[in-house]
């Protein structure tokens, strides 16, 4: 017969191990996650003597790529570290700024957003914890406050989980650009400027004329097909136009490989988007039906790209309706 002594020892003995098997669970569960977490690397590329980026994969967006699809760049001042954009995904943040740490002790004392898209915004959250001042045009305010926001972030936390997820925000700016500011860091310029509507109604260009360097954001894709979207074609144009002008030695795209011959590489944007609006000009016009001109279309210069695929069909139809809104 067991006594009430032996009882209490069997059901301590029974708590502990259930206790330690929880222990073990929980600790190959973190070690899976971190395992999972450390599975995408983020490397930077020094472009310019103070200027680094680092370059998203040439894909969609998933949970297995942690929606590290985008550029996101950053110039280190003797008075602090500026980024330019905030990548897709808080763990991606956290990423970006462990990596600046290697390279600085200075701390990050700003981020620019070029323009309000996810795969550029998510990260904001982790540089807003550690003091930066988040800088963005004045139409991501719109953005922020709308359904679209809303519902994109909610599919975002089921698409890109758990790297978005119930503790990711949309983070607004700490100022507001209108159309033109400059911000100077450690004696380094940074002139920022208005170019949308174009790829997204806020997007700004960074231009660092000591650093010969330009950060266009996704006025200018290398390498994939262009994510048109609801995008001004006209005004995408004319921004690659002011690009041009300025004729920085070096671009570091929203999507891509940086670039050093400038023409040549805003060339494929520019004549994509020409392609897109030659293409669909006369059904548009005309009211023809859409399918009918996208059939018509000669789209092999394109087809092998990445992203053909996913992206293409809704580029033209996107910009088909915006030239019958023009």
């Amino acid at each position: 017969m067991i006594n009430g002594q032996t009882k209490l020892a069997f059901v301590m003995l029974r708590f502990i191990g259930i206790l330690i098997g929880s222990l073990l669970f929980s600790s190959a569960v973190l070690a899976q996650a971190t395992k999972h977490e450390d599975a995408i690397q983020l490397k930077p590329i020094q472009v310019a003597p103070h200027t680094y980026f680092v370059q998203g994969f040439p894909e969609m967006g998933s949970s297995t790529n942690q929606n590290f699809i985008s550029n996101a760049g950053f110039v280190i001042t003797p008075k602090g570290v500026v980024v330019v954009d905030a990548l897709g995904s808080p763990v991606l943040a956290k990423k970006l700024i462990r990596e600046i740490a290697r390279i600085t002790p200075q701390k990050i004392v700003a981020v620019i957003v070029t323009h309000y898209h996810a795969d550029h915004v998510y990260g904001l959250q982790e540089f807003k914890k550690i003091g930066a001042k988040i800088y963005a045009q004045g139409e991501g305010r719109n953005y922020l406050s709308s359904e679209t926001a809303r519902q994109r972030l909610i599919a975002s936390r089921i698409d890109f989980a758990p790297w978005v997820n119930d503790d990711t925000n949309l983070i607004g700016a700490d100022v507001w650009i209108d159309k033109k500011f400059t911000l100077t860091v450690g004696g380094i310029g940074f002139f920022i400027s208005r170019v949308g509507p174009a790829h997204a109604p806020e997007d700004l260009m960074v231009n660092i004329p000591s650093e010969k360097v330009l950060f266009a954001g996704d006025l200018v894709f290398r390498g994939r097909i262009p994510f048109v979207g609801n995008a001004d074609s006209k005004g995408w144009l004319s921004a690659l136009d002011e690009i041009e002008r300025l004729n920085p030695d070096t671009v570091i795209p929203g999507h891509g490989n940086y670039s050093v011959q400038l023409t040549q590489d805003i060339a494929f944007t520019r004549g994509y988007l020409k392609y897109l609006r030659d293409s669909m000009t006369a059904a548009a016009s005309n009211l023809d039906p859409f399918e009918e001109a996208y059939q018509q279309a000669d789209w092999s210069e394109y087809e092998g790209m990445p992203l053909f695929r996913a992206a293409n069909r809704m580029n033209a139809y996107n910009v088909y309706l915006s030239i019958q809104a023009e």
